[in-house]
């Protein structure tokens, strides 16, 4: 196998690994708080948004660290204990308690850090500027490919119920912890780079595989890993970037967690209440699965660059807006288990809610992969603690998103996304022309980014 064939297996290992394993969590994520509001049990008095909130809370203190752990070790052995912890906090759900909850949240949420940490170093490190943009696109579409299976199986599995049963919930997640560790085993396929260095080295391959046992060589790579993330934390384009970062972390929240809890307090979709959540789910799949493919496989031949994409994204993401706004009543963020008899300005409608789930799925695709694809190209020798601010910054965010969701009506949260969008779409605008006006001046084609 030649070693640009053996760079996209590892790819496609990558993004299949991650499917499964998102697979299982998102589609957790999305029917956590119906279940929950569904639990006969007084001893369970767990909140799904409170437990994403403090996921995305430890997720973010945690990728101060992730860095130095990639460093120590690489990529491969962390993503395979963090897809172990994926696995446990999963298994929670089939028999819940309150303790095990909370206490997989927090576990989950180091676990998370380190996972995306390392998976940013492998995307990066199997790529170069010609095909990060392609590896980009097709990590992604293998990604989202886990909202279609996970919510197809909860679509009929859930049709027609208005009341999630004890046998429907231990049977929903006893296969959805079964799917993330087949994920977790795939990583052990990725193959080695003889010629990957990890974050932090300076010295040569030969050099690296020599020292590679030493303790203080670890641990000086460790320490230059943690220096080089807070050093670029305060340069000029991570600061641009975190804006936009900062969207996609309210965004994940709305589309994996408020937005799926919307469609099933909404009485007036009647008995499909419930399983429009999967449908919802299989959309949102099906947006991210086309942005991710479609804009991974043009990215060679597109001579314009990330910002058309980046404005595709802004533009479908504000309709949806629009959309939501018009069709969900303002409470049903924060309904309760009975749900709200309430309406927004038009009776509410299942085609358009499906529609505005595959709308979000499309936007956040556009800004994802251009995220991804900027990050590795413009930090290709600092790539695990340049993806450790991305991750940083979009956790804090989708926590903050979480801890409000519990509190604000619809219009407010819609509100804020759609300021904070603003902004972040010029800000990515600034640094992709900057990084446009850098290729160029390296004499390189742009269109092959």
């Amino acid at each position: 196998m030649s070693p640009e064939s053996k760079k996209l297996f590892n790819v496609i290992i990558l993004g299949a690994s991650f499917m499964f394993i998102f697979t299982a969590f998102q589609t957790c994520g999305n029917i956590a708080q119906t279940v929950i509001t569904n639990l006969n049990s007084t001893d369970f008095h767990g909140s799904g948004y409170t437990s994403m909130s403090i996921i995305y809370g430890v997720f973010s203190a945690s990728n101060l660290i992730s860095p130095s752990v990639v460093a120590i070790v690489g990529p491969q052995l962390p993503m395979v204990v963090s897809g172990v912890f994926y696995s446990l906090y999963i298994a929670v759900f089939i028999q819940p308690a309150t303790w095990a909850f909370y206490t997989a949240s927090v576990f989950i949420g180091i676990a998370a850090a380190v996972l995306w940490t390392a998976q940013g170093n492998c995307l990066t490190v199997n790529s170069d500027e010609n095909t990060i943009g392609r590896n980009s696109g097709v990590f992604w579409a293998l990604l989202q490919s886990s909202l279609f299976f996970g919510n197809l199986y909860i679509y009929f599995a859930w049709q027609g119920k208005t009341h999630i049963s004890e046998s429907d919930r231990r049977t929903v997640f006893i296969a959805l912890t079964v799917i993330s560790l087949v994920g977790t085993v795939l990583f052990f396929l990725i193959r080695k780079q003889e010629d990957t260095k990890t974050p932090g080295e300076e010295d040569s391959a030969h050099e690296i595989l020599g020292d590679s046992s030493s303790a203080q060589n670890k641990m000086m790579r460790a320490v230059a890993a943690f220096k080089k993330s807070i050093k670029l934390s305060f340069t000029k384009e991570i600061l641009l970037l975190s804006v936009t970062t900062a969207y996609t972390g309210l965004e994940l929240t709305f589309f994996s967690g408020v937005y799926g809890t919307c469609i099933g307090a909404v009485n007036r979709f009647g008995s499909e209440q419930k399983s429009l959540i999967g449908l919802s789910g299989i959309f949102l799949g099906v947006g991210e699965i086309l942005g991710g493919g479609v804009f991974g496989l043009l990215s060679k031949n597109n001579r314009f660059g990330r910002n058309p994409v980046v404005m595709l994204g802004i533009v479908v993401h504000f309709i949806a807006f629009y959309l939501i706004f018009f069709n969900t009543p303002n409470d049903a963020p924060i309904a309760p288990m009975e749900g709200t008899d309430h309406v927004a300005y038009m009776i509410p409608s299942k085609e358009v809610a499906v529609f505005c789930s595959f709308l979000l799925g499309l936007g956040d695709s556009c800004f994802n992969t251009q995220l991804l694809s900027i990050l590795g190209f413009l930090y290709s020798e600092d790539s695990a603690p340049a993806f450790a601010i991305f991750k940083f910054v979009q956790s804090v965010c989708a926590a903050v998103a979480y801890f409000y969701s519990n509190y604000l009506l619809l219009q407010w949260q819609l509100l804020i996304m759609v300021v904070v969008g603003f902004f972040g779409t010029i800000t990515f605008f600034m640094v992709e022309w900057k990084a446009a006006a850098a290729l160029a001046a390296r004499s390189s084609d742009y269109s092959s980014i």
